[in-house]
């Protein structure tokens, strides 16, 4: 096979795709390059559909290259996206499946999480040791779907006989720290034990009570058993692509399964491995939590832009390229050679694209138009070549901030040096929680921002690279399993919800069975 698996590894499912044996390593030592973009707009920047393209490209240049990519969540498909596997002659097939549920795998850590909840409820309800503290419950429940109504709910109604009734919540599956934890596990082993240490409560003194303290961990782990081993399917021209995890980059660390990344470097040249939303989200988050974790470096990055996004950004393509600066002026921040793909679309002027390359020359950074979506991998030929010599340059890939620092500095560090702002104000129940998180030993943890995609602000309609303001800290949640605290900046909701006219109203299903609407 092109992935350089043996059958042996391998099971099918299906005629298109199959899980691949955790055990598998290959005898290459591949080297990754991570995809990110500038701030999202509406306009659209194509970073998945670059992603796809630029591993494609590099097999015209006669490398093995293989993409990992998040598996979609059902929110966004029938939100605002869609589809979420590319797109034209650069998507992952099969295309309509991957979208829909594929092989499970979500419904497996939806139920997992789910489990845990229920496990925790009937704690509460027989007054098992350790004692819960009904006001200290941390851990919501989830369901893969945009749903407001779900953001703030109340359990146990109906008398004492359907459990302890009390405040909760559900979170999108993406958003899940079962999610986190599957994204992040480099073993079964390793998932094992960060399950063993997901917090979900604090008992009657304050002290953490774990899921391994309710004997949850087992039964999630043989709810998680057949969807840990990475999915491998194909692009458009079979080129092989890992489609495994799925945090979103907005609210948890976006990046596909370390697992499906370590696997992917042992058998290909190049690894293509995208990061949620703009370089101040899922670059910053790969870089101070999923790089600590994995221990896999990037050799370079990819920062991705259209015409018709930087217009958004400002009055003019000229205005809108401040937002491009502070992206690439990120990724320096963290010692990778970086590159600009300018993602073609069809009404894009060749003075245009022009005028963004040349930007680009005049600050020393090589940019290429991908025009992958109408060509396919030739369309990013000119790309691949610049992200090779890129992954070939001296790089020194670093995270921000040391553990060491304090939680709120780790904030303050990136809302002033990635984010731009002036100052970082936490709210009462956000400072509380912190001091709580500080005081019984998880300070040491990086964070992880939750924070609108659509601005460097928690404003998602200031568009550009705004300075000198002010971000505020609303809420602060433990992530122990994983290995991380969440900081919600904002009103930054870890539940959407669906916009007036959401793409559910367009998808459907033809008279032969073909899924219609998907993009």
């Amino acid at each position: 096979m092109r992935a350089g698996i043996g059958e042996r590894f391998l099971e099918p499912y299906g005629r298109h795709a199959g899980k691949v044996d955790p055990e598998f390593r290959g005898d290459k030592q591949g080297k990754l390059i991570l995809v990110t973009a500038i701030t999202p707009t509406s306009a659209g920047e194509g970073k998945t559909v670059t992603s796809i393209g630029l591993a494609q490209a590099l097999g015209w240049h006669g490398k093995r290259a293989i993409v990992t990519s998040r598996q979609p969540s059902l929110g966004p498909v029938f939100g605002v996206k869609g589809g979420a596997a590319g797109g034209g002659l650069s998507q992952i097939e099969p295309f309509d499946w991957i979208n829909m549920h594929f092989t499970g795998d979500f419904h497996a850590i939806a139920s997992a999480h789910n489990l845990l909840a229920a496990m925790l409820d009937a704690h509460l309800y027989h007054e098992t040791e350790p004692a819960i503290d009904p006001e200290n419950v941390y851990w919501p429940r989830t369901v893969d779907m945009n749903d407001r109504a779900l953001r703030r709910v109340r359990v146990g109604l109906g008398g004492k006989s359907n459990g302890v009734e009390r405040d909760s919540a559900f979170v999108i599956t993406a958003a899940s720290e079962v999610m986190a934890v599957f994204a992040l596990a480099s073993s079964r082993e390793d998932l094992r034990a960060r399950l063993d240490r997901l917090v979900v409560a604090l008992d009657h003194s304050g002290n953490p009570v774990t899921a391994g303290a309710l004997g949850a961990t087992g039964s999630m782990m043989a709810l998680l058993n057949r969807a840990f081993p990475p999915n491998l399917a194909q692009t458009t021209d079979s080129t092989p692509a890992f489609v495994h995890a799925g945090p979103f980059g907005n609210i948890a660390h976006g990046t596909s399964s370390v697992i499906s990344q370590k696997m992917a470097m042992s058998t290909a040249d190049y690894v293509i491995t995208e990061a949620g939303f703009g370089a101040d989200l899922g670059a910053e988050k790969y870089f101070d939590i999923v790089m600590r974790t994995s221990g896999i470096a990037p050799s370079a990055a990819v920062l991705v832009a259209s015409v018709r996004a930087l217009r958004m950004h400002g009055a003019t393509i000229a205005a809108g390229l401040a937002n491009l600066d502070r992206h690439l002026d990120n990724v320096a921040r963290f010692g990778v050679p970086v590159v600009v793909a300018v993602n073609r679309f069809p009404e894009d002027t060749e003075a245009d694209l022009a005028f963004v390359r040349d930007h680009c020359a005049a600050r020393g950074i090589p940019a290429a138009v991908a025009d992958v979506f109408a060509r396919g991998g030739e369309g990013g030929v000119e790309l691949a070549g610049l992200a090779m010599d890129a992954a070939e340059k001296p790089s020194s890939a670093a995270p921000l901030y040391p553990l060491s620092m304090p939680l709120r500095d780790k904030v303050r560090e990136v809302a002033t040096k990635i984010y731009g702002a002036g100052d970082v104000v936490f709210l009462a129940a956000a400072d509380e929680k912190i001091s709580r998180f500080e005081s019984l030993g998880f300070g040491e943890l990086p964070v992880c921002m939750a924070k609108t995609q659509s601005s460097f602000t928690g404003d998602p309609k200031i568009m550009g690279a705004p300075t000198g303001w002010t971000l505020t800290v609303s809420d602060a949640r433990l992530s122990a399993g994983a290995g991380f605290v969440v900081m919600v900046a904002g009103s930054m909701m870890l539940m959407p919800g669906l916009g007036k006219t959401p793409q559910a109203h367009r998808i459907g299903v033809d008279e032969r069975g073909r899924i219609t609407g998907l993009r």
